[in-house]
């Protein structure tokens, strides 16, 4: 341990961080900020190209912090022998469901990539999230036959990511960072390493504490979030405006956290990891989350819920669905972000899209390589794509999406997020 830990003190230690996307991208740029030798692993060959060229497709990583670490000696690459010799590796790779279950395969991969090249002395830690266990019955077993060794030759650790894409006050150096290891010295390099990237670190006993950690805090977003996602649909059959409800709970100095509606939940976190959470009780348990699977009901059915409010809408319009040119303001999942996995934008569109509109999305954010999967138009936020739509949907409230040159250009606008408060517009808030 003592020679892991030396080097990382010394910064002469290489680090290999495995996925280069909204986690492991920020986590690498810290790295070599900090004067570690890094190489940012990733399979896609057009995001190490893009990378390389000092293009950066994540948000929270401009192109002057990814040119800074090129000329610090940053490699990016998708061959897998560009990482022997690593002192500490850092798994940051998806773990999507599959048919409701949890696909740990990028995980399994990463692991076997890391095995050929693990020395004794090394450490790895996983930042995925995860269901408990998965450290310690999943990757170890993969590290310890891959590589020849036994626990006790290497480190192994888990650290739950924190990233939260387009906050402004809180990033990966001044969010508190929970550090686990399956002994007391693999505790102490995982705690070592991340000590020189944060301003805290938070020990906990055990990975599996580690990985109930991330699951415990988006478990709670997901049920808060559903509870005033269902909220806002009763509310509007009662006749009551649930934001100004929510703005007045708000003023509550005590007992009280703000949640607001929208259109659904998306990111890599909330439509998945509670699901995580969930499978892990029901398969080894034998139980039913309840909270989980009610809280997944409703999020998940909020897509279909903007699609019958806004069909709703247009018929007392008297314009039918289909046909319809239809503008969606926002692909990304959140304010302030280019990250658009598993957004509830994208569900509203296909559920459009059948009905037979004529879909396109505008979201200054989202870079063109981030796109390829996408099969409706991108534009630029404007009058004249405002104008253009028979209708505006306002489904992510970032910044540049003026209200002001909405209300004005806009022919009838739908809003999920209150943007339009205090605008006069023809349409309706969710």
């Amino acid at each position: 341990m003592s020679n892991v830990v030396e080097r990382i003190h010394d910064r002469s230690a290489k680090i290999v961080v495995v996925g280069q996307g909204y986690v492991g991208l920020p986590v690498a740029m810290r790295a070599s900020e900090v004067g570690f030798r890094v190489v940012g692993l990733d399979a896609s060959t057009d995001r190490v190209k893009s990378l390389q060229s000092g293009s950066s497709y994540v948000g929270d990583v401009s192109d002057e912090v990814l040119q800074r670490a090129l000329d610090s000696g940053y490699v990016a690459t998708h061959e897998t022998r560009d990482i022997a010799g690593f002192d500490v590796a850092v798994i940051s790779v998806p773990t999507p469901l599959r048919d409701g279950l949890p696909d740990l395969a990028y995980i399994e991969h990463a692991g076997r990539d890391l095995a050929r090249y693990l020395r004794p002395g090394a450490c790895v830690i996983l930042e995925s999230t995860t269901y408990p266990g998965t450290t310690v019955e999943l990757l170890a077993p993969i590290l310890e036959q891959g590589s020849g060794l036994q626990r006790g030759d290497y480190h192994l650790g888990y650290s739950p990511e924190r990233i939260d894409p387009g906050n402004m006050t809180y990033g990966l150096v001044n969010t508190p960072k929970v550090v686990s290891g399956y002994d007391g010295q693999s505790l102490e390099v995982v705690d070592t390493f991340f000590s020189a990237l944060v301003d805290q670190t938070v020990r906990v006993g055990s990975c599996e504490e580690a990985e109930l950690v991330k699951l415990l805090e988006n478990t709670f977003r997901h049920v808060n979030i559903a509870l005033v996602n269902e909220l806002a649909m009763f509310a509007r059959e009662l006749g009551v405006d649930i934001w100004r409800s929510i703005d007045a709970a708000s003023t509550k100095p005590f007992g009280f956290m703000r949640f607001t509606p929208g259109p659904g939940v998306g990111g890599h976190c909330l439509p998945i990891d509670p699901s995580y959470l969930a499978w892990r009780v029901k398969q080894h348990l034998g139980h039913t989350f309840r909270f989980v699977e009610l809280a997944n009901d409703v999020n998940e059915h909020m897509p279909d819920y903007v699609h019958d409010r806004l069909q709703a809408m247009l018929n007392r319009n008297r314009m039918p669905l289909n046909g319809t040119k239809v503008l969606l303001l926002g692909l990304a999942y959140k304010r302030g972000t280019s990250d658009w996995r598993e957004s509830p934008s994208v569900r509203v569109a296909e559920r459009l899209d059948t009905s037979g509109a004529e879909v396109t999305f505008c979201d200054p954010y989202v870079p063109t390589v981030n796109t390829v999967d996408l099969r409706f138009p991108l534009v630029a936020f404007g009058p004249e794509v405002l104008s253009e739509a028979d209708v505006v949907v306002v489904l992510v409230d970032h910044p540049e999406f003026d209200p002001a040159a909405i209300a004005r250009h806009g022919a009838l606008v739908f809003d999920t997020k209150n943007v339009m408060r205090g605008h006069v517009f023809n349409g309706e808030v969710l």
